[in-house]
């Protein structure tokens, strides 16, 4: 069900965007983790990413890519969002790839809402698990937001568990008005329930650049 559900909001995205007459927004990122995160799971200490994204009329898709040691991560993801005055929605689906052995592939339904400062976010996904049974599992996750800080807390439900905690500042070195680089520090404290693991805090910096293409 999951499969097919996100296998169609993937076609309904892209017929969309060849039939929209809106203007068009292309983006693109990269940057770089002292040790990148995902989801309070540590993947690789020293990472660096890029991404592309497209956005018209409430529409988007992008690609992602981030090192993991033993290849590559490479996310691709579509979906629609609005806004009604404070009230912000969100539905659309992510596919992560690996090029390497690393990690196996994961299917994710995503949803989200915001009001104001305050976001909640939901996946419902299944993990490949290199040919093993298929397992299912769902993400939540609520972001406190204001003025540049931010505290989280997400949790694994399903066939997965565990659940972790950020919180940090982030915001953009500026020079004459111009958008020199983005910056974070997350304080990261995932529990000894997270997918098996053990208890850790983690410091991280991330430093990133958007350009408009």
């Amino acid at each position: 069900m999951l499969r097919n559900l996100i296998g169609i909001g993937f076609i309904c995205v892209f017929a969309l965007q060849a039939n929209v007459a809106a203007a068009q927004e292309y983006s693109a990122n990269m940057g770089w983790n002292s040790e990148y995160f995902y989801r309070g799971i540590p993947q690789k200490d020293s990472s660096v990413f890029a991404g592309v994204d497209l956005e018209t009329d409430g529409f988007y898709l992008g690609a992602w890519g981030g090192d993991v040691g033993d290849g590559v991560e490479v996310d691709y993801y579509g979906g629609y969002g609005f806004e009604v005055g404070n009230f912000g929605f969100s539905i659309g689906a992510t596919l992560y790839t690996y090029t390497g052995d690393f990690d196996d592939t994961y299917k994710e339904l995503n949803l989200g809402f915001s009001w104001s400062w305050l976001s909640f976010d939901m996946a419902a996904g299944k993990w490949d698990n290199f040919a093993q049974p298929v397992l299912s599992y769902q993400f939540y996750s609520m972001t406190a937001e204001h003025r540049g800080l931010f505290g989280t807390i997400g949790l694994f439900r399903d066939e997965f568990d565990g659940e972790y905690y950020e919180a940090g500042y982030g915001n953009t070195l500026k020079v004459q008005d111009s958008n020199i680089l983005d910056y974070k520090l997350t304080l990261i404290r995932s529990s000894d329930a997270l997918l098996g693991g053990t208890s850790d805090t983690n410091l991280v910096l991330t430093l990133s650049k958007t350009f408009s293409l």
